[in-house]
């Protein structure tokens, strides 16, 4: 989402279709506004609920009216919008499942605020975003959207917008809105994947098991996640594991089109899924295909802090040639005694372990007593993270990045 309303001494762009007053003094700084009620919050999940079986066909509307009523702020978006709806979608479900939860909405709202400038969002877009979300939030409710529901999505909408803004000013004060980085090692490791070495131009900070948001020159606008497959190195430098997926965009460019002295630019780091997390000594990764780049990461991580954990890392694949990266982790292996490694393959009969990775930590397990760390194909986390659960490991222990194309963090 981009949107932002405009606090006391900001101009912002005349606003043709103004949003009700979300309470009577809507100028008031953040800290004078009153938290939601809890009818408030009813209205608001009300609504949501009425919303949900539209969704698809409410967001397509919001960007249709947002570009017809203020086309000065079509720029701002890559030509294809399909990814950049389904975040729109993300976030708003993410800020109604929180709406009674300040803590984690304002975490989550900060997030935004800052990922959302490396976007180029001023002031002046903002009142435009709001006057067509809520117009199309109205078209989709039907019934449920009544005098007092508009008042009460105003009144978070305002509420999200004043962290939002916050967080922007904060972190511009801090760091730059993106970081260009040039392109110093490419390496094709077969099965339609690249290995890209990075050098920032200026300092860039993130934790192992973070991931990046990267565009390229070929595709302005479009933003996609992936997560270094190092910890943090003294040179600076960043690698990447990337594989060429159909009908991907920047992807395929990153894969087959990037070249040593190109120049991408990278967004902040985000996402929970770091070592600070966890709170046992034993750590349980499971990787599959490119998703090792995240737990390689981490693994380098346990090794700058001396080894302290005592980690137990499973990869997985369909086939033993799509084994991606294991001889490089049986080398660390042997390097470090805290460290073992499993391969499993699902769809080859191979020697060695047979199976989904899902059905390979139900063999080994119990893991309740480990942190787990997932990375990988969607529906690959959600299987492994139901055996887990299912087998007595607590959800609060079982990392992993946000599904799908994330919106900047979930708590």
């Amino acid at each position: 989402m981009r949107f932002r309303r405009p606090r006391p001494g900001r101009t912002a762009a005349p606003d043709p279709a103004p949003l009700p007053a979300a309470h009577p003094d809507a100028d008031a700084p953040p800290a004078a506004e009153e938290p939601l009620t809890a009818r408030e919050r009813d209205l608001i999940r009300a609504s949501a609920s009425a919303v949900a079986p539209h969704a698809a066909d409410m967001t397509v509307y919001f960007y249709a009216i947002l570009f017809t009523r203020h086309p000065e702020v079509r720029e701002l978006f890559p030509p294809g919008l399909d990814a950049q709806r389904g975040r729109l979608l993300r976030a708003l479900l993410r800020i109604v499942d929180l709406v009674d939860d300040s803590e984690n909405l304002v975490r989550f709202c900060g997030h935004l605020g800052r990922d959302h400038r490396k976007y180029g969002t001023v002031a002046a877009h903002f009142p435009a975003v709001g006057e067509c979300l809520l117009a199309s939030l109205s078209r989709y409710a039907g019934p449920a959207w009544t005098a007092d529901t508009a008042a009460a999505w105003t009144k978070a909408y305002g509420v999200v917008a004043d962290v939002m803004i916050s967080a922007a000013e904060e972190d511009a004060a801090l760091r730059p809105a993106v970081w260009p980085a040039t392109v110093v090692h490419r390496v094709a490791r077969g099965h339609g994947i690249a290995e890209l070495t990075v050098r920032p131009h200026t300092p860039y900070t993130y934790a192992a098991g973070q991931y990046v948001t990267v565009e390229t020159p070929w595709w302005p606008r479009q933003w996609r996640p992936y997560s270094p497959a190092n910890a943090p190195r003294e040179d600076g430098t960043l690698t990447f594991h990337v594989r060429a997926v159909p009908g991907g965009a920047v992807s395929n460019a990153l894969v087959h089109r990037c070249a040593v002295g190109d120049v991408l630019q990278l967004g902040p780091a985000a996402g929970d899924m770091v070592l600070d997390a966890a709170a046992f000594p034993d750590l349980l990764c499971v990787a599959g295909g490119t998703g090792l780049a995240p737990v390689r990461a981490l693994v380098e991580e346990v090794a700058r802090r001396g080894g302290r954990h005592q980690v137990d890392l499973f990869l997985g694949a369909r086939t033993g040639a799509e084994l991606y990266g294991v001889d490089d982790m049986l080398r660390m292996a042997q390097r470090h005694h805290w460290l073992t490694i499993r391969g499993a393959v699902s769809h080859e009969e191979t020697p060695g372990i047979r199976g989904s990775l899902p059905e390979v930590l139900a063999e080994y397990g119990p893991w309740y007593h480990h942190d787990v760390f997932l990375s990988g194909p969607a529906p690959m986390i959600v299987s492994a993270r139901q055996t887990l659960t299912d087998n007595g490991t607590a959800p609060e222990r079982i990392h992993h990045d946000p599904l799908g194309t994330p919106v900047p963090s979930m708590p």
